[in-house]
């Protein structure tokens, strides 16, 4: 199936110059002149080799033809994540290393897709957003939420991300996981 460049999403797997890819992360770039396009870093599935390209905003990429199930995720094991069928019940195990940017936003019970590709699993999409809950940041000062910007705030995950100045510890809060970037109070 065909799919615009700029419908890629992070965990995506492409067919691109005859191998299979893993979309690691995605940068739109408006430039000064010209039109926009799309910058992917993508993971060759088979030998491990990264690429990074540009593509326009009326290119099309062919999505890979594979088995998605939905899967529970349940716990880290050393180097490896364990994730449960949904309905079969039955366990995997994948690599830290194929999850990479990904792990920042893997709570236990949370719902994903894992695409099968020949029965082997290759690929694990994440919901577009995630709550999570704040554990470390500055306090608020009173009269200082007039200002712009945000303050750095260390989530559950570990993940830090910048967050308005009236976000509190303990607060939840909704995350992106295609930029890992703050979106709003959960």
């Amino acid at each position: 199936m065909k799919i615009s460049a700029f419908d890629a999403r992070v965990g995506n797997l492409l067919e691109y110059n005859g191998k299979l890819w893993r979309v690691l992360s995605k940068n739109h770039v408006k430039p000064g002149k010209g039109g926009a396009f799309v910058q992917l870093e993508m993971k060759s599935v088979g030998d491990g080799v990264k690429l990074n390209e540009r593509f326009r905003s009326e290119d099309k990429i062919e999505k890979a033809r594979v088995e998605p199930r939905r899967m529970q995720y349940l716990y880290a094991d050393g180097s490896s994540h364990v994730f449960m069928d949904a309905e079969t019940y039955e366990q995997i195990a994948l690599d830290a290393d194929d999850l990479q940017a990904q792990t920042p936003f893997l709570l236990p019970n949370t719902e994903v897709q894992i695409n099968f590709h020949n029965d082997a699993p290759i690929g694990v999409e994440l919901p577009a957003t995630v709550a999570l809950r704040v554990v470390e940041t500055e306090g608020a000062v009173k009269g200082q939420t007039a200002a712009g910007g945000g303050k750095p705030a260390t989530l559950e995950t570990g993940h830090k991300v910048t967050v308005p100045v009236f976000i509190n510890p303990g607060e939840t809060v909704k995350i992106n996981t295609d930029t890992g970037a703050y979106l709003e109070r959960a």
